[in-house]
């Protein structure tokens, strides 16, 4: 069951409060490997969930969680996160005191050498007591470390990995593991959870299979049909043999009946020859 995690305190927006729609600060990212990995997590999820409108997922985007008066409100930058029980709508930034209060359900920090120890250290504590963020991952596309956390008692808790080396999060109610060099969605049966690319060259397969067995089918209905044109061209050919041999017995009665009567003009019993 996916849990929903309410803010520990609802935060009142005053009247001179700049609008929901804040534009995004973050940095470019370090490499196009994770500019990459951002778009497998995001594009993977978005094509599992395609038929649901109840969440919120971005990467590389501002989380705006604090306004202080004439002053820049405080934020951070997550590579990737996931936010439940809210409306799925273009947005330019989470600005959380604009939607409710809620923070990220789930948050994926793709590591680099450059941001790695503020990764492990500095934002897993803001993560832990001031987003309360249930799921927190952290992935080395280079070295693959992989680790994962989740809140128990306000405290992070390492996951612990399955016999696959997977790390289950129960927000997403999906594992989270390495696959490729790749982290990777499975579902809880094992299954890999495809990518867009990988779900259109499955399709085409599937179709390109179907209609290799069509072709197989109509290539056997074919034989088929030539066996049995064939064997009703052989029954024809044995019909008329018959029809002949009876024709050719029919010719012979007729003319021994023709020798016996000539027999019996001669006074020549035919059953004595």
């Amino acid at each position: 069951m996916i849990q929903i995690i309410t803010p520990p305190e609802v935060i009142e927006i005053p009247d001179d409060f700049p609008p929901v729609d804040i534009e995004s600060d973050e940095p470019e990212l370090e490499s196009s490997v994770h500019l990459y990995q951002i778009f497998l997590l995001l594009s993977c999820l978005e094509l599992l969930w395609q038929e649901r409108n109840d969440y919120f997922a971005a990467g590389n985007l501002t989380i705006y969680y604090k306004q202080k008066q004439n002053k820049a409100p405080e934020c951070r930058g997550p590579d990737f996160f996931v936010v439940l029980g809210t409306q799925k709508r273009d947005r330019k930034s989470w600005v959380v005191y604009h939607e409710g209060g809620i923070y990220p359900h789930v948050i994926v920090e793709i590591l680099s050498d450059s941001t790695a120890g503020v990764d492990r250290t500095t934002k897993k504590l803001i993560y832990q007591d001031t987003f309360r963020t249930p799921d927190y991952f952290w992935f080395h596309p280079e070295t693959l470390e992989f680790q994962g956390f989740s809140l128990l008692n306000g405290q992070y808790v390492d996951l612990e990995p399955n016999d696959r080396g997977w790390l289950w999060s129960q927000q997403l109610g999906l594992f989270l593991g390495i696959h490729d060099q790749k982290l990777r969605y499975f579902t809880e049966s094992g299954e890999l959870v495809p990518s867009p690319d990988e779900a259109r060259i499955a399709a085409l397969a599937q179709v390109a299979a179907a209609e290799q067995q069509a072709n197989l089918a109509s290539q056997r209905a074919e034989v088929e049909t030539q066996r049995a044109e064939m064997e009703a061209q052989r029954a024809e050919r044995e019909t008329q043999r018959a029809e002949v041999e009876a024709q050719r017995a029919e010719e012979a009665i007729a003319q021994l009946e023709k020798l016996a009567a000539k027999l019996r003009e001669l006074n020549i019993d035919p059953e004595q020859i």
